[in-house]
């Protein structure tokens, strides 16, 4: 058993300090709920912390001396980072860096979360966790950066790459085909990438579940659990599909106007950034070691919907 977890159990200690970064993003918002109760709780986001600011975040993780640190923050603009790869790279990969530099040095856990998007696409099944990544876009890139700062660091960290992550706030695909709904009388979406939608809720949920057995001791020392894993829901489809799914809930709960929905290939809707065709991440890893797996994408929507119905 990991030595440095045993404190954690039976009562022996206080209870773990948790630092949230990046609490105000859709994601920060959920592991806030998710960890309620676990332990003494720090959340927070601009303007309070810049990660940008090295000496800053050092000083702030120093004073907080987290037991573990949760890093929701992350710069998630992908055709906008084509312009700004400066300040991508800035929050991505050097913050993480840093993060996880400052855990090795106090022996906390460093939870990290990257993207489907350090792949080219160019697979036709889903992609493993040992798939040589070749991202198509500076954000792309700059999360695969954060992820190999951390794991270059080692100590105690979990990488965690999704996918298309959205809930019912935030700013996301739902949100925006909501909007859009009520304005448009038609859409075009493109209904040739695919992947796995992945809700905020499913996430963090799942994140407990397993940060909560590794402070408990449930999976063994650090060299048996500290790695790299996919976390999506399970199931695929493409944008187009999960916008149909989106507009048949919207009407059927909330009484949505549905617009008529045009599928489009990406050829046809040029962006700044290269987005991969397939993008679906295989979740055996994270299943065969923790135990854990999402909900179906379907079933998360209709969660999302709910929440959205008691809003």
């Amino acid at each position: 058993m990991d030595e440095d977890v045993t404190r954690y159990r039976d009562g022996n200690t206080s209870r773990p300090r948790i630092l949230i970064i990046g609490s105000a993003g859709q994601l920060g918002v959920e592991l806030q709920k998710s960890f309620a109760g676990a332990g003494s709780i720090t959340a927070v986001d601009l303007p309070t912390i810049d990660i940008t600011n090295e000496a800053q975040l050092r000083a702030f993780i120093r004073e907080t001396k987290p037991d573990v640190i949760l890093n929701a923050a992350a710069y998630t603009a992908v055709d906008r980072a084509e312009s700004e790869p400066d300040l991508a790279r800035a929050v991505n990969a050097e913050a993480p860096r840093i993060m996880a530099e400052e855990c090795l040095r106090s022996n906390a856990l460093l939870v990290h979360y990257s993207t489907d998007y350090v792949f080219d696409g160019s697979k036709t099944g889903p992609w493993i966790e040992t798939d040589t990544p070749n991202p198509l876009s500076v954000y792309g890139a700059s999360k695969l950066a954060g992820e190999q700062a951390v794991a270059d660091t080692g100590g105690r960290y979990l990488i965690f790459r999704t996918s298309w992550v959205y809930g019912p706030h935030g700013k996301n695909f739902l949100l925006t085909m909501l909007r859009l709904g009520g304005e448009r009388d038609q859409l075009s979406i493109v209904d040739d990438q695919i992947g796995a939608p992945t809700t905020s809720s499913e996430l963090a949920a799942a994140t407990h579940s397993i940060v909560e057995g590794v402070l408990g001791g449930k999976f063994g020392d650090v060299d048996s659990w500290a790695d790299l894993y996919h976390m999506t829901c399970s199931g695929s489809t493409s944008w187009f599909g999960f916008a149909e799914a989106i507009f048949t809930r919207a009407s059927e709960l909330l009484g949505a106007k549905s617009p008529e929905l045009i599928p489009i290939l990406t050829s046809a809707y040029p962006t700044a950034a290269k987005r991969p065709h397939n993008s679906v991440l295989s979740n055996e890893k994270l299943k065969a070691r923790f135990g854990v797996g999402l909900a179906s994408w379907e079933a998360a929507l209709d969660d999302v919907f709910e929440a959205l119905l008691k809003q």
